[in-house]
């Protein structure tokens, strides 16, 4: 049936302008604490409709600037921000915060510090100044940027609730500080500064195939502090880092991000962070410089421990061997409390499988370690006891992938099932989106989808948390819908972006792994993969309207885009890695790099056009227009709708992408379809594939044909990892593979957006992005009975319901204030008042009841 519009003309009660306003946030942060922007983005939700905002904002009391918008957010334009200075914001009466941090690198007083141990010496250092305080304190703030991980301790405690900090970064290229309110840790009289560091990723000591123990920036770990200290009469000062501070190690003898961490109790220095203590055999630190010259604010969602998971059960061999099962994949570590005579030795080695003989197996994700002897064994912690216990254990600079711990002992230890924990860990992203469904299977496989996701989120999207850790770029473009639905990840991304702009060569080339030490530059790179400096910018700017990520990253776009033109004068592109473990179809790779060519070029041409680049908007869509010639002509074949050899990642990436002539579209959806009757209606697609499959079936009449694959329990499938116990994603369709099995891989995890997108309907606008214009478009297929989804948008939550009654389906969808949408069904419907709308579909047919 032809759409037509149907406008539900609803009266919109607006109330006074003084309607006040919730959920305020500064860079999409509550009340940050140490931000670097000087025109930092605000944005405010609202519970009834005003007629404006009116944004307010002081500096001790004084108003600096006063605005008004119609919008939900906004950029501060007012007098420049000055460094260490809390400002207060109001919208409509209701007041928030931010705090400034050093807003400049030459702020900062400290010296960059570190011990005098070399790269290959492996216990962790130890800092420590001890002053003295004779006034009351107002305020105090400790600023600190490091060259590896650290914690921060101040009178005996760690600071804040911040895991691995700070966030992995092109060393050399950027450095990042994170700010901490430490007014109530300090106290009258003499006060401690300790410090701890870390490799992380700085320091990498353990050997695998990326080579980061060559990194170009690798370095003793070392780090700058200041803590400013405000008086309550008016005065101030600063204790900083300098060759003042004393250094030691402690009980952390060896720590590796990626294998993992090694204690020994007998080399505990008890009160080590505390005035009390005698640091005289302690010895003098030397200076540094600093890792590189972009010192810049931590600005983003901090690691954080999430769930702390018992364990289901506890196996015991022996009373020197146990092994732990937390009935489910997390990323994250094991906590283990432990007592027993002094050197006995225990080993913690953690896996995702067991084998036959119900022991961990770890062969499934060592396979690119590459050891150079038997003192750091992958993926286990080892701790030294020193016959003073019960002591817990847990690694401060490491994290691993797993759901089974196996605990060894050089001597007889009694654990109980209560003695070990797991700890979920990942990037503290607020929860956005829900989804539930009549339809338990999917229910679990979009749980399973979301622990993935969260996985690996590590201040960086990765592959993996157990073998790699790696940035994969491919993976990540693929899931960012998926993430952006379920999570508030945009400070995530924003910071990932600009690893970009770190790592991209001059000539416009991106590597396949962001960050890196060098390695990726000549392998798995290409437009299939580092389309990321395109689709994810364009993604932020769907689901928050914001054009910061696309501004910032233009220049960046157009040299990579550049890059492929010159690789591509006929409009053919044969760089990249291809659809990545396919099922057994193997699409060409100038195929899909040829989609994601023109992927890449459009989003360049509309950034064009958005940004005012006028002649930029014409030349990259003169070129999108010459590349979907050139792939049509050298792979569609027009009589049967059939491109190459019709493989269902050949048809499904030509449908989604917009790479089919419009006249063609139902021909070439009717020939997947046909592909996938053919192929026993079951998937036959790698990572690409999975990308556009279920989306390209759907958009184009065939959502009963994308339900039955996407909720299907025979293997391959999402649903036959399901069904074989799977908590998490995988990286391969075999759940025997012989290579490529990480059991807990976000790289097929599109199929989340796809729930969203299609079977909630839930889309953004491109004309009117951020969800200020709602798309709402459910489909129904057969055997799914009911939906209810919400996600939280920058103006508040968008939700939908529906279920069947009978041979009719009940539709109801939900707008924030100050936003409208439009509902396409069998027709168009127009809603321009937030709140509850209610649709009956009769006989196909719908019709608006309230």
């Amino acid at each position: 049936m032809k759409n037509f519009t149907f406008l539900a003309l609803l009266c919109c009660c607006l109330t006074a302008a003084g309607q006040p306003a919730t959920r305020l946030r500064c860079d999409y942060l509550v009340h940050p604490l140490g931000i670097d922007n000087p025109h930092p983005r605000l944005s405010w939700q609202y519970t009834s409709m005003p007629a404006n905002a009116h944004i307010q904002v002081y500096r001790s009391g004084q108003l600096l600037w006063d605005t008004t918008t119609t919008n939900n957010t906004i950029t501060y334009n007012g007098p420049a921000l000055q460094p260490f200075t809390e400002y207060q914001w109001k919208v409509n009466g209701t007041t928030a915060a931010f705090e400034t941090g050093m807003m400049d690198r030459h702020n900062w007083q400290g010296d960059w510090i570190s011990d005098h141990h070399p790269i290959s010496y492996k216990p962790a250092p130890l800092f420590r100044k001890t002053f003295n305080n004779t006034k009351t304190i107002a305020s105090a703030r400790a600023y600190i940027a490091a060259g590896g991980l650290y914690e921060l301790h101040i009178n005996g405690h760690k600071i804040g609730n911040h895991l691995l900090d700070p966030m992995y970064t092109r060393f050399d290229r950027r450095t990042l500080y994170v700010t901490y309110d430490v007014t109530r840790d300090l106290q009258a009289g003499p006060n401690t500064i300790g410090v701890i560091l870390g490799n992380g990723w700085y320091n990498h000591q353990s050997t695998a195939v990326w080579f980061f123990d060559k990194a170009p920036w690798r370095n003793r770990p070392t780090f700058c502090l200041d803590l400013r200290i405000t008086f309550t009469d008016g005065s101030s000062t600063v204790i900083s880092t300098g060759k003042d501070w004393k250094t030691s190690t402690g009980e952390i003898v060896f720590n590796s991000i990626y294998t993992g961490e090694h204690h020994d109790l007998r080399l505990q220095q008890p009160g080590w962070d505390l005035p009390a203590f005698n640091d005289s055999a302690w010895h003098n630190v030397i200076l540094r410089s600093a890792p590189s010259g972009n010192i810049v604010a931590q600005a983003m969602a901090p690691i954080t421990a999430d769930t702390v998971i018992q364990p289901i059960s506890m196996h015991r061999f022996s009373d020197t061997n146990y092994v732990f099962d937390l009935g489910r994949n997390i990323a994250g570590v094991s906590r283990i409390t432990l007592n027993g005579p002094a050197g006995t030795v225990v080993k913690l080695k953690h896996a995702e499988q067991l084998y036959p003989n119900g022991h961990a197996d770890i062969s499934n994700i060592d396979v690119h370690y590459r050891p150079t002897d038997d003192t750091d064994p992958f993926q286990t912690d080892i701790y030294i006891l020193d016959g003073k216990g019960p002591h817990t254990f847990s690694p401060a600079f490491n994290y691993k992938g797993f759901q089974y711990v196996e605990v060894t002992s050089s001597r007889p230890i009694a654990l109980t099932k209560e003695s070990l924990q797991g700890v979920f860990m990942h990037s503290n992203v607020a929860p956005t989106g829900s989804f539930e469904s009549s339809d338990t299977l999917l229910n679990k496989i979009l749980a399973a989808t979301n622990n993935s996701y969260l996985s690996n989120l590590y201040g960086y999207p990765t592959d993996c948390p157990q073998r790699e850790k790696n940035g994969w770029t491919g993976d990540a473009h693929i899931a960012s819908e998926t993430g952006l639905y379920n999570f508030d990840g945009i400070t995530v991304y924003e910071k990932w972006l600009n690893d970009h702009l770190d790592e991209q060569q001059p000539n416009g080339v991106l590597p396949s792994i962001i960050p890196t030490g060098g390695w990726g530059y000549e392998w798995g790179n290409g437009p299939d993969w580092t389309s990321t400096i395109a689709i994810i910018p364009w993604n932020l700017y769907l689901f928050y309207g914001d054009t910061t990520a696309l501004a910032r990253c233009y220049p960046a776009m157009k040299r990579y885009v550049d890059q492929l033109t010159a690789r591509s004068p006929d409009g053919l592109c044969p760089w990249g890695l291809g659809d990545w473990v396919p099922v057994k179809s193997v699409t060409p790779v100038l195929f899909t790099s040829t989609a994601y060519y023109f992927t890449d070029v459009t989003i360049l041409a509309k950034t064009a056009k958005l940004l005012g680049y006028g002649e930029d908007y014409r030349h990259y869509s003169q070129l999108a227009a010459f590349i979907k010639d050139a792939f049509n002509r050298k792979f569609l074949d027009p009589q049967s709708g059939i491109y190459d050899k019709g493989f269902q990642t050949e048809q499904s990436v030509a449908l989604h992408w917009n790479l089919v002539p419009d006249s063609l579209r139902s021909k070439v959806a009717a020939a997947l379809a046909a592909r996938v009757k053919a192929d026993g209606l079951k998937l036959d697609v790698g990572l690409l594939g999975t990308k556009t499959i279920l989306n390209a079936l759907s958009d184009n009449g065939y959502v009963d044909l994308a339900y039955q694959l996407a909720t299907s329990d025979k293997e391959p499938s999402w649903g036959w990892w399901i069904k074989n116990g799977a908590t998490t994603l995988y990286e391969n369709w075999p759940i025997n593979a012989k290579s490529d099995l990480s059991r807990n891989h976000i790289m097929f995890g599109e199929i989340g957006a796809w729930a969203y997108r299609t079977l909630a309907g839930i889309k953004p606008d491109e004309t009117a992005p951020g969800f200020s214009h709602i798309l709402f478009s459910p489909k129904f297929p057969n055997g799914l009975n009911s939906v209810s989804c919400t996600y939280q948008s920058l103006y508040g939550p968008v939700t939908i319901d529906w279920k069947r009654k009978g041979k009719d389906i009940l539709l109801t969808v939900g707008l924030p204030v100050n936003t409208t949408a439009r509902v396409t069904l069998n027709k168009e419907i127009e809603l321009r008042q937030a709140g509850k709308h209610t649709i009956v579909i009769k006989a196909g047919n719908a019709e608006l009841l309230r």
